[in-house]
């Protein structure tokens, strides 16, 4: 059955966070463009510039000259790649719209398949899953296994255990993550999380084409906290259970306290006490880190503050560079999310 959602003139809108990408840009837009040309649908390519601190945003813009179907969001500052990536799919147009990193780890002639299975199949949803990640280190392919494997336990068996960003979803997957009022989304587990008929596509992770990682081991344990804590109440519970658990270790030492006492075996305890001071100031302390994060994500919630704020967007008007390098725009073109 072949899906025809006729809200928009676009079939597919590629969205595309990037950020210091200067070095990967040209070589990504040589692999995606005749990818996308041979599709045979109209489509468009929206590149998200997340606060870049090179030339990214000036070249795009040269590249945009012959390409007229490349467009331009950039925002106000860097807010990190799930906030850039939800810039791009409040931006997209299309009927289907794919997420994918500039850094050509994710093979863009996967597209087309993705395009076919999901008409095909009358899917909402086809992942990207990567069946080969030996081009990744043993330190990321172990620690990215332990991550998934915690999200499965969390969150549900339906996250896949190699999908990450790189995904299709039809437009009204991408009206519902727009409605969401999260914060800090991730969205390799909202998107599963919603229950929408889905499909896999499986392919070999390829190296970075060029450029340093956007994600380092720091930005990759804030996505494991984003992760947890956005998803699951569990670390409260373990603040409970360290709780008991402590306290029934407290009431050994009472017991244990009391029998020397009893038998005269009374000896300077400075250990004991020690220990027993270390251990209950570190639980408290990691229960109250626990309750913080918490505290602090509803906090957030609260102040209802915009996840990004757009610079300009080319599908609008084209920002005047400057010689410095910097664009003017028209107060009018900024727009926030």
């Amino acid at each position: 059955m072949r899906r025809d959602f006729a809200l928009s003139a676009l079939t597919l809108s590629v969205v595309t966070p990037m950020y210091n990408e200067r070095e990967a840009v040209d070589h990504f837009v040589a692999r995606l463009r005749p990818v996308l040309d041979g599709l045979g649908v109209s489509y468009e390519v929206v590149a998200v510039d997340d606060g870049s601190r090179d030339e990214t945003v000036a070249r795009v813009l040269e590249l945009r000259k012959d390409w007229p179907q490349l467009r331009l969001v950039k925002l106000r500052r860097n807010v990190g790649h799930q906030s850039a990536l939800a810039a791009g799919l409040r931006s997209a147009r299309g009927d289907y719209v794919v997420s994918i990193d500039a850094d050509l780890q994710d093979p863009p002639e996967v597209i087309g398949e993705m395009l076919a299975k999901a008409r095909d199949e009358d899917l909402d949803v086809v992942y990207g899953v990567r069946n080969d990640r030996t081009t990744d280190t043993a330190f990321k392919r172990s620690t990215a296994g332990a991550y998934y494997w915690l999200m499965r336990k969390l969150v549900g068996p339906w996250v896949s255990g190699q999908a990450g960003d790189f995904r299709l979803m039809s437009r009204p997957v991408v009206d519902t993550l727009n409605d969401l009022p999260e914060q800090q989304p991730v969205y390799r587990l909202v998107v599963p999380s919603l229950g929408f008929p889905s499909g896999e596509v499986g392919y070999v992770r390829a190296e970075r084409v060029a450029g340093e990682t956007k994600y380092p081991l720091t930005k990759m344990i804030k996505l494991s906290v984003d992760s947890v804590t956005g998803f699951s109440a569990a670390p409260l519970k373990v603040a409970t259970w360290l709780g008991l658990i402590t306290f029934m270790v407290c009431l050994g030492l009472i017991v244990s306290g009391i029998g020397a006492w009893a038998f005269g075996v009374t000896v300077p305890g400075w250990t004991s006490l020690y220990i027993a001071v270390l251990l209950l100031g570190a639980v408290q302390l990691i229960c109250l880190g626990l309750l913080g994060e918490y505290v602090g994500r509803i906090y957030a919630a609260t102040q209802r503050r915009p996840r990004f704020l757009i610079a300009f967007d080319t599908d609008q008007e084209e920002p005047v560079i400057n010689r410095n390098g910097s664009e003017t725009v028209p107060t009018e073109l900024v727009t926030h999310g």
